[in-house]
């Protein structure tokens, strides 16, 4: 058992926990939890570390155990376990995976792929739903500029809840590059903007489509606003302005989702 917090191990976990440029030059990242770990694919795993006390529950668990065998394991002490942690309260269970690398053909991949375009988004908690509800919507892939939060960071990869393993993803330069590349594929490109003028929900989505999706404060830049081929809008009421940056994605993708569901079932 690891007791000690001068330990190799435990001291570059612990930078891996805050530094995103070390985890980005070892090819790596890091999740918490027993959920994070039953749906990691065991070809990504690398390292996996038990606290005491859950090393002895990881026991009475069949298909745990199992996973646990073919992966291997290190056993930390709860107080080494505390400070490799990102969680105040944390499971006791923590994971070094390689990171996947998608291509642009793994997200355009099909007849009318479903894209979200994020430019600039800053918090962890909005880009982590995002994967999730894009999974729960079924989209294609996710592509991020550059200056959009790291999709490796810790909040993020919490917030996906094991979507981040079954969702394409990739970080692009900039964002006339993106829109570019998506008209190149026959891919309608549409931004959820204050400048909308065409309701959300009365547009068609059943081909090629990508959801351009701004910064919190800011929104989108002009650059991107002027790649889109339309900008719509989600109705409000009050005296609301807009929505948070998860909550417009979801309304656009479950829309798609909606569309392309009801011709399928005609």
């Amino acid at each position: 058992m690891i007791t000690s917090i001068a330990n190799a191990k435990v001291k570059q976990v612990v930078r891996w926990q805050g530094k995103a440029k070390e985890r980005r030059e070892a090819g790596i990242f890091l999740t918490e939890g027993f959920k994070l770990f039953r749906e990691a694919p065991l070809q990504q795993i690398r390292e996996v570390y038990l606290s005491e006390d859950s090393a002895e529950r990881a026991e009475s668990d069949h298909m745990l155990w199992e996973k646990l065998q073919k992966t291997g394991y290190e056993t930390v002490s709860g107080s080494v376990f505390q400070k490799m942690s990102d969680t105040k309260t944390p499971q006791g269970i923590l994971c070094v995976l390689n990171r996947p690398a998608y291509t642009q053909e793994d997200l355009f991949a099909g007849p009318a792929p479903l894209l979200i375009v994020l430019e600039g988004l800053q918090d962890p908690g909005n880009l982590g739903t995002i994967i999730r509800t894009g999974e729960g919507a079924g989209i294609t892939g996710v592509i991020m500029t550059e200056g959009t939060v790291d999709i490796y960071h810790p909040k993020a990869i919490r917030a996906t809840m094991g979507s981040v393993f079954r969702v394409p993803f990739l970080y692009m330069d900039n964002i006339t590059d993106v829109t570019q590349k998506l008209r190149d594929r026959g891919i309608c490109i549409f931004a959820a903007h204050l400048s909308g003028t065409a309701y959300y929900d009365r547009v068609s989505f059943q081909g090629g489509t990508a959801f351009l999706i701004g910064n919190e404060g800011n929104g989108l830049s002009a650059e991107a606003t002027a790649g889109a081929e339309q900008l719509l809008k989600i109705p409000m009421e009050g005296k609301v302005e807009s929505l948070n940056a998860a909550v417009a994605a979801a309304l656009l993708m479950y829309e798609a989702q909606r569309q392309r569901h009801s011709i399928n079932n005609i």
